[in-house]
């Protein structure tokens, strides 16, 4: 499996303060992708924080889940795409009741690649 080459998409809109699961990350943005295959239609989803690319996820719109993502390697490539969509934990400034802070997302090769304030 190949990252999405995202000049075959179209752009389908931008979202500044991108969420995870409905809850505001701050500095997380996102542009979603999308093109048609057959009569359905891809999507991708590339998030960055505070403007560095952080993490993509793709396959169809009619689906629930994604068919595959990849989290963004240290030296700035992408790591291998998995299967599903990625492991996120969402990062709070007191633990488990406070504001969130930021993210992190587990990578093809087991690390957390963090976007924390």
């Amino acid at each position: 499996m190949e990252l999405p080459n995202l000049a075959e998409y179209r752009q389908h809109r931008d979202v500044a303060q991108a969420e995870f699961e409905g809850v505001p990350v701050p500095g997380l943005s996102a542009t979603f992708y999308r093109r048609s295959v057959g009569d359905r239609c891809a999507t991708v989803g590339h998030y960055t924080y505070r403007g560095r690319d952080l993490l993509m996820a793709w396959g169809f719109v009619d689906e629930t889940h994604c068919r595959f993502s990849s989290v963004v390697a240290a030296d700035g490539g992408w790591q291998p795409p998995t299967p599903g969509c990625p492991d996120v934990t969402l990062r709070r400034a007191d633990g488990d009741g406070g504001p969130v802070v930021g993210l992190t997302v587990r990578g093809a090769d087991g690390r957390w690649v963090g976007a924390v304030k």
